[in-house]
This record gives C-alpha cells, sequence and structure tokens, in this order.
C-alpha cells in the first residue's frame, strides 16, 4: 500500500504505485486534477505522471500558484522550441526558461526572424497544442546526452558543463530536449498562447559570444487568461513610465551615460518628497540615518566577499597603485561604521538607514527605464540585535513596510525563502533566524508563502512583492537576516555577563532601489500623482493679461505657504489652457478673470473637470495643506 498525506492532514491508501495525478483524481477529485500543473511529494517538484512507490507528502501545484506558473511557461517554451525547429529545421535551439511573465527561447537561426516568421510559428505552436503531445521524461547518461545533441554545439557545451552523469531530458513526440523539468503533463492543457516579440541576446549573456535570437511569449490555462492579459499589456503600454516621464519632464536617458537616468527638475521635486516621506517614517521608529562613501578599498571588499563572489558586476579602479570598486551594495560601509564605536547589549537594537548611491555593471541587453539600470539608489538599513529581539524586529519592518506602501495604495504579499543547498553558518544558527522569521510572520497576521531553499546563501529572507493598478506584482522590500557579515567583519557587542557576543544582522529595503520604485509609481498612478506627490500640484490660468499681476501675487502667497505652483500666461483660450493642465495631470486647476479678482477669490476645478466653485485663497491653501500632511 502507498499512503498519500495531503496538506490539510488527510490521508489515503492506494493499493500499489499510482501517478501523482491519478492519486489526485482520485482522492481529491477531477477539478483538481485538470487545474493541476505540476505536484510536490515530500517536497521534491514532481512532474504529475511520476508514479508514486512510496509514503509520503503531495501537495497539488496549479497555475494560480507562482511554482506552477513557471512549470507552465517552461512547458510552453518547450511548444515554441518544437514549432521553430518543425518550421526552421537548421535553426539551434539554446535555453528557454520561464521569466518573470511568460518564457523566451534563445535560438541561433541563419536569418533573423521576422513579424511574419513569428505569426507562422504562433500557428504552428497553436497545432501543438491541439495535438495534445505528451511530456515524458527520460534519464539518459552524459555520454547518451551528447550522443543525442551532437548536432547542437550549445546543448553540448551545456552538457560538458554538468557534473551529474545521469541526465535528464524531456520528449515530445519526435522532439527531445536537455531539461530537468518538471513539465505539464501535455501540451493541450495550453488554452491560450501569445508571442510577443523578439529581441537579440548573447548566449550565457556574454558580449564576447554569439549572438542569438530571444522570442518571448505567454501562456495561459484558458483563453479567457489570454485575453485579460493581453488587455492588461494594452493598458501598460499607456502607462510605461519611460513615455510619461518624458512627457511630464520627469527623467530622461542618455547614451553617453547607458543605465544611468538624468533625474530632470520636476522629477526632482517628487524624488525629494519620496526621501522625506522615508526619513519621516524612519526617525519615528529610531532609525538613525547615515551616509558612506562610494569608493572604498579592495581590502574590505575582500573580506565582505563581494571581491570573490560579485567583481564581475562592480566597477573597479586604482588610486595611489592601489584597487579601489565602486560600492555596488550599502552593507560593507554599515559595518565600518558600527566597529566604530564599542557596543552593549543595552544598546541594540541599533538600526541605521541609509539612501546609498550604488553602482552594478548591468549588461546592456537587460537595461530597461527605471527598472533596470546601472546605478541606483538604494533606501538600506541594517539593524544589529540580540537573538531575542529578532522577532520584534522583524515585526517592526513589517510595520513600516505595512505604513508605506498603505500610502501608495499598494497591496503586497509575502514570501519566507529558507536555507538553500550551498549555505554558511550552524544549522543552529539557521533554526534560530528562521524561525524568527516564521515567528513574526505568524504573529503579524498575513499570509505568506514558503519558498524552500530559495534563501541567500548566508541567511533566511523575506520578499515583499507589491502588487500595482494593473495587478502586476513587483518585487521591492526584502528582510534578510545575516550571519556572515557580523562573522567576516568581527562584529560584536559585550553581553550582560561582559562577554563578546555576535550581533545578530538584517537587511532590509522598503523602496529597493529607488529608481525602480520612482518609476514603478509613475505607471501605477499612470502619472495622476497624489497632491503630495505632484510635481505641479498647482496651475493658475489668468484669463487675459489684466488679471496677470493678481495671478502672480496668488501664486506667490501659495509658493510661501509650500504648494508648488505654476502659471500659464500663453495667449490662449481658457478652455485649451485647461485642457494642457489636465494633460500635465496638474491637481488643481484655478482660472483667474475680473470676477475672482473684485471678489478676491480663485475659481478651483481639479484636473478630472470636477468644478469646486470660488474659494477664499487662505481657504484653499488650508485644504491643499491638510491633504498634503495627510498625503491621502
Amino acid at each position: 500500500m502507498v499512503k498519500i498525506t495531503y496538506p490539510d492532514g488527510t490521508v489515503r491508501e492506494h493499493e500499489g504505485s499510482i501517478t501523482a495525478l491519478d492519486a489526485v483524481s482520485q482522492d481529491i477529485g477531477e477539478g483538481l486534477a485538470r487545474a493541476a500543473v505540476a505536484a510536490k511529494f515530500n517536497d521534491k517538484l514532481i512532474d504529475l505522471t511520476t508514479t508514486l512507490t512510496t509514503d509520503g507528502n503531495l501537495t497539488v501545484i496549479t497555475f494560480r500558484d507562482e511554482t506552477g506558473k513557471k512549470v507552465f511557461w517552461h512547458s510552453a517554451a518547450h511548444v515554441l522550441a518544437i514549432a521553430v525547429k518543425r518550421l526552421f529545421p537548421s535553426s539551434k535551439l539554446t535555453i528557454g526558461p520561464s521569466i518573470e511573465e511568460g518564457f523566451y527561447y534563445d535560438i541561433d537561426n541563419p536569418e533573423p526572424f521576422t513579424p511574419d516568421d513569428l505569426e507562422k510559428i504562433k500557428l504552428e505552436m497553436k497545432k501543438i497544442v491541439k495535438e495534445n503531445i505528451p511530456f515524458k521524461r527520460r534519464e539518459v547518461s552524459k555520454s547518451e546526452a551528447l550522443e543525442l545533441f551532437k548536432e547542437n554545439v550549445y546543448k553540448t557545451e551545456m552538457i560538458h558543463d554538468l557534473e551529474e552523469e545521469q541526465i535528464t531530458i524531456y520528449e515530445n513526440g519526435e522532439f527531445s530536449d536537455l531539461c530537468r523539468g518538471p513539465h505539464i503533463p501535455s501540451t493541450g492543457k495550453i488554452k491560450g498562447l501569445d508571442l510577443t516579440k523578439v529581441s537579440g541576446a548573447f548566449w550565457r549573456g556574454d558580449s564576447k559570444n554569439k549572438q542569438l535570437q530571444r522570442i518571448y511569449g505567454v501562456a495561459f490555462p484558458s483563453k479567457d487568461e489570454l485575453k485579460e492579459y493581453l488587455r492588461v499589456l494594452e493598458e501598460a503600454k499607456k502607462r510605461d513610465h519611460r513615455k510619461i516621464g518624458k512627457q511630464m519632464g520627469l527623467f530622461s536617458f542618455h547614451e553617453e551615460a547607458p543605465g544611468c537616468p538624468f533625474i530632470k527638475n520636476k522629477g526632482m521635486l517628487m524624488w525629494d518628497e519620496l526621501m522625506k516621506y522615508w526619513s519621516e517614517v524612519h526617525k519615528k521608529d529610531n532609525y538613525e540615518l547615515i551616509k558612506t562613501p562610494i569608493i572604498l578599498n579592495r581590502t574590505l571588499w575582500e573580506v565582505s566577499g563581494h571581491w570573490e563572489n560579485y567583481r564581475e558586476n562592480m566597477y573597479t579602479l586604482k588610486i595611489d597603485e592601489q584597487d579601489f570598486a565602486i560600492k555596488p551594495m550599502n552593507c560593507p560601509g554599515g559595518m565600518l561604521m558600527y566597529k566604530e564605536d564599542v557596543h552593549s547589549y543595552r544598546d541594540l537594537p541599533l538600526r541605521a538607514g541609509e539612501i546609498g548611491l550604488v553602482h552594478r555593471h548591468e549588461a546592456s541587453g537587460a537595461l530597461s527605464g527605471m527598472f533596470r539600470v546601472r546605478c541606483f539608489h538604494q533606501d538600506d538599513a541594517h539593524i544589529f540585535m540580540r537573538e531575542d529581539q529578532i522577532k520584534d524586529e522583524i515585526l517592526g519592518v513589517l510595520k513600516i513596510a505595512d505604513e508605506m506602501y498603505a500610502t501608495f495604495g499598494l497591496d503586497y504579499h509575502l514570501e519566507l525563502s529558507t536555507k538553500p543547498e550551498k549555505a554558511i553558518g550552524s544549522e543552529k544558527s539557521w533554526e534560530i533566524a528562521t524561525k524568527g522569521l516564521k515567528d513574526a510572520l505568524d504573529e503579524s497576521g498575513r499570509d505568506y508563502v514558503i519558498n524552500e531553499g530559495d534563501g541567500a546563501f548566508y541567511g533566511p529572507k523575506i520578499d515583499i512583492h507589491i502588487k500595482d493598478a494593473l495587478g502586476r506584482t513587483w518585487q521591492c522590500g526584502t528582510i534578510q537576516l545575516d550571519m556572515n557579515l557580523p562573522e567576516r567583519f568581527d562584529l560584536n557587542y559585550v553581553a550582560e555577563d561582559n562577554s563578546l557576543k555576535r550581533p545578530v544582522m538584517i537587511h532590509r529595503v522598503i523602496y529597493g532601489s529607488v529608481e525602480r520604485f520612482f518609476g514603478i509609481i509613475v505607471e501605477h498612478y499612470a502619472g495622476r500623482f497624489p497632491l503630495w506627490l505632484s510635481p505641479v500640484q498647482v496651475k493658475i490660468l489668468p484669463i487675459a493679461d489684466r488679471h496677470l499681476d493678481y495671478t502672480k501675487k496668488i501664486a506667490e502667497e501659495m509658493r510661501l505657504k509650500g504648494l508648488r505652483v505654476e502659471i500659464n500666461d500663453q495667449s490662449q483660450t481658457v478652455n485649451k489652457k485647461v485642457r494642457e493642465a489636465q494633460l500635465e495631470q496638474c491637481n488643481y486647476i484655478l482660472v483667474v478673470g475680473d470676477k475672482e479678482i473684485e471678489s478676491n477669490t480663485i475659481n478651483v476645478r481639479t484636473r478630472e473637470n470636477k468644478v469646486l466653485g470660488e474659494k477664499t485663497v487662505f481657504d484653499f491653501i488650508k485644504q491643499l495643506n491638510e491633504e498634503i500632511a495627510n498625503r491621502r
């Protein structure tokens, strides 16, 4: 008998072996079996067609799970590969992973793929879906794999790089691909698919290697889900932060500095508001605010481990015949600051926040507006604490995240990533750290997902994924427990018994990359920013030149009260001025004419064209300052 235990504690017994899919169908029902894309058996991700021969815990994975999406999209990448090989037999396949939204496959083809080619490939993929070809897993020896893929230099290179002697391949009828899996049971589970674009990509991301063609796509278990995705995609194009940023004069990008955004005056007005808000929240929670240099000596990066493990992503230089590096992260500088003083157990927790400018060498093909840049600011904070303070400090960070994201109208979900295979530190320290994170999450009352084995090599972490107005998720905040750097930098505090003990350390960010967060909120609001954040809060429109002096007087009065005001004194009709102010997303539009001057008032309307009527300047300023103070 095979005894299967489900997540709710239900136990079912089956005589002899049974596939995961049959077990789900018999034990739970056909509905869940149809929705399933893969399964976890004793915490190992498996194909639904895997035969279960021993007792164990079985969890069904559907497309609703992040893991399920990855399995589904990676399977769709194989369907893309089959279609390409059918239509372009001389092409050579390389890799086809799932990505954050969909999948891609890198292909070496003699000729560039045209839009017509993509359409043909998509039609062939739909044929393959209708054929309902099963995914069959097979293990072969390294020599067999080399023989099977001998005509493909890319696959053979990957096979030579593998340490294991038994290699997994997946077969779909006449097609075979090198792959660890798992996959959906058959191609027929894909009901909606589309190919989105084609771009260039170097083999293994190295510009010294041959340039390949990368075809991107998406796939879904239903046509309705594809339709909704394409609707959101169309809306996202309208909200593209690069387009809105240019239109509103917020930031720009230049070939002379790839991956390095230039923030313009109106963008800096918003930037300053983001920084002001960040500082307010952190000062209220007793964070010390610090600043560390951006260039530090090689010896520091050797101690931190970055010189050995991260050097290819760092910008290095020589000063007085010594090696230096521009910092890719703020942590090592924070370690030096901690070591400046002797700390007692009474001093802890010590919370130090820094908006630090960092530089990372991202591949040119990966750069994308404000979302992927080479120089950016991180709203880092490092918290040094005792072991007994872990839970409370994690709760404190979650409270800050909750407050700040709510201010922007952003919901979020949490993921706890645990010890990976390659990790440093003792089992005990990992247990303490993971328990501290889990206890804090449990006490917070928020739902969270556990990502087994996805933690950093130096400690477990909580990732915070925010959701924008279009329902897209972005991983911004993170809370990481680090058992590596306090050891490497020999950090100590004086314990109650006068012995020296290692502090536990948290790395955490809320905005993450401030530039990336800026881009996200531009798209989240589609440029229609709340009053406190808006670069131009009030636009004043004099009807004629004779109204200009009064206009300038009330504008100056508003500026003295901290409001951001512009005047449109162009020779245009009032309707045209109003329309322009609305397109510029000015929150409030004031029309000034003879009547307003006579009554010493202003006529107020919103960018949504809601007419609020006449108000005194005093009452209007009071109303706006209340709205700003509350960050509504």
